[in-house]
């Protein structure tokens, strides 16, 4: 029997991801979150096997979540589902700490294969993941700018894009705003732009923000 929390903010995509795991197997124990803040609430409050992850939660992305989780909750395996391509977002949330990551548009099976990979104490990749970073290791200079940037640099390029204020980054990630304003210059170096509105039509172009 395992305990598994499903953390997505579309009640729909949590109640599909539970029939699919109570139909393969009705001993499994599902708990049901919508939001980033909730979901490092209820890892707090009770003990889970599995942590299902939307990486686009409304309140606090999910490469946030990870590093906390990381933090808090070391041993915790955690398999990031998302909307966005593999190439866009997978590279970046494993190296924050997730271990395995499934587009939403995968089949029911491999969602199970993942799931039961990951339970496993392995991690998951699909065939075509495995075939980018493979490609990865090979090409490292077509590398998109953005997999240059650091878990936190990123994290911040994200929120910037988005529209949000230093100010408002540093509150939300209990940084001071000199620190995020550290980070902004970063960014912009690795990335070779000169300001967030550059940030922004990046973002939007590759599919990074919606």
């Amino acid at each position: 029997m395992a305990n598994i929390l499903i953390a997505d903010d579309h009640a729909v995509v949590r109640s599909g991801l539970r029939h699919i795991l109570e139909a393969n197997d009705s001993s499994v124990v599902i708990g049901e979150v919508g939001s980033g803040s909730g979901t490092l609430r209820r890892l707090r409050d009770a003990t889970w096997d599995l942590l299902v992850l939307d990486i686009n939660m409304p309140d606090r992305g999910g490469i946030d979540i990870l590093r906390h989780i990381r933090s808090a909750h070391p041993t915790l395996p955690v398999l990031v589902l998302s909307g966005y391509a593999e190439k866009q977002y997978a590279v970046m949330a494993l190296r924050a700490g997730a271990s395995g990551y499934l587009e939403k548009g995968q089949s029911a099976d491999e969602l199970l294969r993942a799931v039961e990979t990951v339970l496993a104490g392995r991690r998951y990749v699909s065939a075509s993941l495995a075939d980018l970073l493979v490609e990865d290791l090979h090409a490292p200079s077509e590398l998109p700018p953005h997999s240059r940037l650091s878990g936190r640099e990123f994290q911040i390029f994200c929120k910037l894009a988005s529209g949000s204020r230093t100010s408002d980054i540093a509150r939300e990630l209990f940084i001071s705003v000199k620190t995020v304003s550290t980070y902004r210059s970063r960014v912009l170096e690795k990335m070779g732009f000169r300001a967030n509105a550059d940030l922004t039509t990046y973002a939007l172009r590759n599919g990074l923000i919606q």
